[in-house]
């Protein structure tokens, strides 16, 4: 009965430490899409400056 118990509480903190470290890799892939979409508008306002 305590095994169980131990078991299973062993089991949903592993659980919690996946979600977090799910939810920090998400973080890091938006951040990285920001930097790349913030890169994207840097370059076509430079092609527009160009342009003009």
């Amino acid at each position: 009965m305590l095994n169980e118990q131990l078991a299973r509480a062993r089991m949903s903190e592993r659980l919690g430490e996946a979600q977090q470290l799910r939810a920090a890799g998400s973080m890091t892939r938006a951040r990285r899409l920001s930097r790349k979409a913030e890169r994207a508008a840097l370059q076509a306002r430079l092609a527009l400056a160009r342009a003009l």
